[in-house]
């Protein structure tokens, strides 16, 4: 299991999220989303690495991403982002049966569920908790069918610790993935390890230690 640790930054509790997505750029390690799980099958693996950091009241991830197909078809939050350059943030308290998907497209189109499995006991995020999670992408907010060649985009993300009840733990399990059913080369990376016969990321078991500090 990787374990990550999770820095406390008090210059994030006044910043906008452009201003993080900048802020990255100086501060923090990257890690890495290099799993190739199922090379057999999907043995395509594009370039993605994250940094992860928190304020007071939110936990704020930047992806940079490189790829040579890059679509984004859904618009609407609850949509079927992981048809697209897709990457995604699943997580859980330690000891509680439900865990919380955090799925995002390149341009920012989110679909967030609390669960504990990949059918079981789905409850999605309403309107207001959606609209809660801050997005700043490098794209433009607008749709575009797949497009092929060597791409390059960058999304930070600003998620809220109370919608997943994190607000005084000291350990999360999670994982970082990058994924994309519908494009021309399919793909299932992770930043954690996940040992099963078909892509799944909602696997718990398989998720690494973010330690907060």
């Amino acid at each position: 299991m990787k374990t990550l640790n999770i820095e406390f930054l008090e210059e994030l509790n006044h910043m906008l999220i452009g201003d993080v997505f900048h802020f990255f750029n100086k501060r923090l390690t990257w890690n890495y989303v290099d799993m190739l799980n199922w090379p057999v099958s999907y043995p395509y693996k594009p370039f993605c690495k994250f940094k992860i950091a928190r304020s007071a009241t939110k936990l704020y991830i930047r992806f940079d991403v490189k790829e040579k197909n890059l679509r984004a078809v859904n618009t609407t939050d609850q949509d079927p982002v992981w048809q697209d350059s897709c990457v995604e943030f699943f997580c859980k308290i330690p000891g509680q049966k439900h865990y919380f998907n955090f799925e995002f497209n390149c341009i920012g189109t989110c679909l967030a569920t609390k669960r504990e499995g990949r059918e079981l006991h789905i409850v999605p995020f309403d309107s207001e908790q959606l609209m809660s999670i801050e997005r700043h992408s490098s794209l433009p907010r607008s749709a575009f069918k797949e497009q092929s060649g060597n791409f390059e985009w960058q999304l930070t993300v600003g998620i809220p610790l109370q919608l997943i009840g994190a607000e005084n733990t000291d350990i999360l399990l999670a994982n970082f993935y990058k994924c994309g059913d519908e494009t021309s080369d399919p793909h299932y990376i992770s930043w954690n390890n996940i040992l099963s016969e078909n892509p799944d990321f909602h696997l718990p078991e398989f998720f690494g230690k973010l330690k907060f500090v």
